[in-house]
């Protein structure tokens, strides 16, 4: 990786439902080992810690998508040059929005979820909305998820009993309404994950998929990245076999920061093929 880090843009990460920032840990410390200014902020209202959101996430049980986004923008028009926008799961989604409005120098959507327009969801991707979209009543609340479910969600690659301490170092209840505004984002006009596909003055944009992944799978990744087939801004894909949704802490983590960080900081010279 190139360390010539002088006057090189700050690197902002947004995490994704039932993960606060703390879930970006090692990425951002072996970032700022590079001497990279790296901002990973909580969503608004989860800045309180893991701990004390389960306690009470009430804080969050209203919060929507368009809060969120509008939070990232406001970190983002605040720094003094464009930054590198680093995203995973639904965070990966909020990067394509931001760098839509025309932010940031480059993006890395990591296990994306999916933006308006992407209609090929996969099983296991229903599967895991499925228990909380159900109740309606959930879209005003915070959702929990069991250790069970989060094993089937982020650790597949490990045993039950194996993701017990990353449970509990990590989970944290969702705000529903996220879950829900984009699971109806194409059934809503005006839906807050709506970007224009066709853009050609965007920022670079690469899409990182882990093979193991149920929420975000390979093929929901590679049909989000060909919407932007029809723009000559610059879109990649680049899949890590082996790699459950909890990508950014899994062991060989290394090899998948090394490479979005290497892309984002020249992403012409260090192309990932094109789905």
């Amino acid at each position: 990786m190139d360390t010539n880090e002088t006057a090189a843009p700050a690197i902002v990460m947004i995490h994704g439902l039932w993960m606060t920032s703390l879930s970006w840990e090692h990425w951002a410390e072996r970032y700022r080992a590079l001497g990279r200014t790296v901002i990973a902020e909580d969503w608004p209202g989860m800045d309180v810690g893991v701990e004390a959101l389960r306690r009470n996430p009430e804080p969050i049980a209203g919060l929507g998508i368009a809060a969120i986004v509008d939070h990232y923008d406001r970190i983002i028009r605040a720094l003094d040059q464009p930054p590198i926008i680093m995203g995973h799961s639904f965070g990966g989604a909020f990067v394509q929005v931001l760098l839509d409005r025309g932010l940031g120098c480059a993006g890395v959507a990591v296990d994306s979820a999916a933006v308006k327009g992407v209609t090929k969801l996969p099983f296991s991707t229903l599967r895991t909305g499925w228990p909380i979209l159900r109740n309606p009543g959930n879209r005003g609340r915070a959702v929990p998820i069991s250790l069970k479910q989060f094993h089937y969600r982020f650790t597949n690659h490990l045993s039950v009993e194996e993701s017990a301490p990353l449970y509990e170092r990590y989970y944290v209840p969702a705000a529903g309404r996220v879950l829900f505004e984009g699971a109806g984002a194409n059934f809503n006009a005006k839906s807050a994950t709506k970007v224009d596909f066709h853009k050609a003055d965007r920022a670079p944009l690469l899409f990182i998929a882990g093979g193991l992944d149920h929420v975000s799978p390979p093929s929901l990744n590679k049909a989000n990245a060909k919407k932007y087939d029809g723009s000559t801004a610059v879109t990649a894909y680049r899949e890590f076999a082996g790699r459950s949704h909890f990508i950014l802490g899994q062991e060989g983590w290394e090899d998948v920061a090394d490479h979005a960080l290497t892309w984002a900081n020249a992403p012409s010279a260090h192309p990932s093929a094109r789905v």
